[in-house]
């Protein structure tokens, strides 16, 4: 009696899979980028978001650790009739005695007073500046530094000279000083001795022409009373410091001043950055989805063009299981080929981006790896309702379409 032959198993080798999975997408270029177009943009959205956002954070967390969270300010607030409080001419001398305080700068603005190139400028033209009071004491409790020329001292404290905030220098278009360089306050010539480089947490400053107390009570009846006083305190005190501020600058009234540390705008900004982070990569995510979709309906039409080719492989062996594999694996192909496309894209705009606005370059690797996962995953979704629909197909059926 004999014994019929074993009929050997087909197997399909990962190599030959790749080989069948990526022949088709040769064959329908034009569709097969397109649809791992839509897969790239998404990932890039991804990728690129979370880099800048990421970007942006270094930065303005190292410019919050370079220009120091030890700067407070005290202001003038409201008294109870809601009108504007005045804080008292001894404010500085007692805070400058609290435990904890390096430095005070007391500073006043002058109502009234406006900044002008020349008397030949209409006088509703102020351009948003401001002339502000204030002595050598400014500059160290800013941590401040002078672009050009000197800052005001005792001896040009008395005279009309004035030192220019690097936005006010920028907008009266004064670019550097000479002896000759001179703009107009409130009626009176002043002479620029200086000009400043930007004070990111006191932008009021930069905005100011800053002039000398005596000067002030000489010209504009300055009567002495400070509208904002920088403290810079120490490192480890600086809770403790801004609790006595209030009580120590007008202790009748602690009520009617304001006290606030400028640096917590700028952490806050870090706060915004990140929740607004969540609204981008939902439109990243909404970009996928397309993408997942045109991979799908891609595959869904290969299959149906390619009824007879599955029908005979079906015929010559071919498992189902092997058929969903080949159009799987042209899913995952087209997925993986835009999910890499998109992250060369996200990073080269975040590169590009920071590299304009010079910040350090962070991209998280979570968006490269999540990037890549997001896509292969996007391309095994999309692709698995047309292998399984592949794999269904009848030989004899697929075969009656040639």
């Amino acid at each position: 009696m004999e014994v019929a032959a074993a009929v050997p198993r087909s197997s399909l080798r990962p190599r030959d899979l790749l080989a069948l999975g990526t022949l088709s997408l040769h064959s329908r270029r034009l569709r097969a980028g397109l649809s791992a177009f839509g897969i790239a943009i998404g990932i890039a959205a991804v990728v690129s978001i979370l880099g800048i956002t990421r970007s942006s954070q270094a930065n303005l967390l190292s410019r919050i650790d370079r220009l120091g969270t030890n700067l407070l300010t005290v202001v003038n607030g409201q008294s109870v009739q809601g009108q504007e409080a005045e804080l008292p001419q001894s404010a500085a001398p007692m805070i400058g005695r609290v435990n904890g305080v390096q430095h005070v700068a007391p500073t006043a603005q002058l109502a009234n007073v406006d900044v002008y190139r020349t008397n030949r400028i209409p006088s509703f033209e102020t351009g948003g500046l401001a002339v502000r009071i204030a002595d050598h004491s400014l500059l160290p409790a800013l941590n401040g530094s002078l672009r050009q020329g000197v800052f005001l001292n005792k001896a040009t404290a008395h005279y009309p000279a004035t030192v220019l905030g690097f936005e006010t220098a920028k907008s009266l278009g004064i670019d550097g000083i000479t002896p000759a360089t001179r703009i107009w306050l409130g009626g009176h010539w002043f002479t620029v001795v200086g000009i400043l480089n930007p004070l990111q947490l006191a932008p009021e400053i930069d905005l100011s022409a800053l002039i000398g107390p005596p000067i002030a009570t000489h010209l504009f009846g300055y009567d002495g009373h400070p509208s904002r006083i920088y403290v810079r305190a120490d490192n480890n005190q600086v809770t403790a410091v801004a609790d006595l501020l209030a009580p120590t600058a007008n202790p009748e009234t602690p009520d009617e001043v304001s006290v606030s540390r400028p640096s917590d705008a700028l952490a806050a900004r870090v706060a915004v950055a990140g929740s607004s982070t969540a609204l981008f990569l939902g439109l990243g995510a909404i970009a996928l989805l397309v993408g997942a979709i045109g991979i799908a309906n891609l595959m869904v039409i290969s299959v149906l063009e390619r009824r007879s080719e599955i029908g005979l492989r079906r015929a010559l062996g071919a498992t189902r299981r092997h058929i969903a594999a080949q159009f799987l694996t042209e899913s995952l192909v087209l997925a993986a080929a835009g999910g890499v496309l998109g992250i060369l894209a996200g990073v080269g705009i975040t590169v590009g981006l920071a590299t304009v606005r010079h910040w350090s370059i962070a991209i998280p690797g979570i968006a490269i790896w999540g990037g890549l996962a997001a896509a292969i995953f996007t391309g095994t979704i999309a692709g698995l309702y047309p292998a399984m629909r592949a794999a269904r197909l009848v030989p004899s059926d697929a075969l009656r379409t040639v």
